[in-house]
């Protein structure tokens, strides 16, 4: 089960310098954060979801999907491994390093027992205060999507169509929710 260390005042740089043992470190505001690796129904719907987002946005070149690990710094306390996130693409900047993305379009999270206290709250509220225009909870088990704004108090319940129009797109990314949901969960 993931639960915080004892110690207080970790940085991006001490969790950075963690040892590769098979969990996922993250800290927000100086908390670690340390959960173990995803179970296999966790990784067929975050497979599925990348898989639609690529779809997506590739075409239409501005942003681009990837999948944790990954070490995003929000500022120098504050490093997350969402389970997918997108960024903007610019042609001035090829992203070489984690360190290359400055700001992201869409955190998606995941839920597992391990995680949903700490993506429900602590990353959600970490994911508002930083502006991210949207925050996606993944739950599997109610088969529904929560969509966070950087203003919301609740989030909006989505269990029929989810739609996204991220800053710059002018066509929406429509995903049929329970559609999806039987296609990530087909073989598990």
């Amino acid at each position: 089960m993931g639960m915080p260390a004892l110690a207080t005042d970790w940085t991006a740089e001490r969790v950075r310098a963690l040892p590769d043992d098979g969990n996922r470190y993250e800290v927000v505001d100086g908390e670690l954060l340390v959960t173990p690796a995803p179970a296999f129904r966790h990784q067929y719907v975050v497979g599925e979801l990348h898989l639609r987002l690529s779809e997506y946005l590739r075409p239409r070149g501005f942003g681009h999907v990837m999948m944790s690990p990954a070490d995003i710094e929000l500022d120098p306390r504050t490093l997350v491994q969402p389970d997918l996130f997108v960024f903007p693409i610019g042609l001035e900047v090829k992203v070489r390093d984690w360190r290359d993305i400055t700001g992201l379009l869409l955190a998606i999270e995941v839920l597992s027992p391990a995680t949903a206290r700490y993506d429900r709250h602590v990353k959600r509220r970490r994911y508002q205060r930083q502006g991210i225009p949207e925050y996606w909870i993944v739950d599997s088990d109610a088969r529904l999507f929560e969509r966070w704004r950087p203003e919301d108090e609740r989030p909006e319940i989505l269990a029929e169509q989810l739609a996204w129009l991220p800053p710059g797109a002018t066509e929406s990314m429509r995903l049929d929710v329970p559609e999806f949901f039987g296609a990530a969960l087909k073989w598990v």
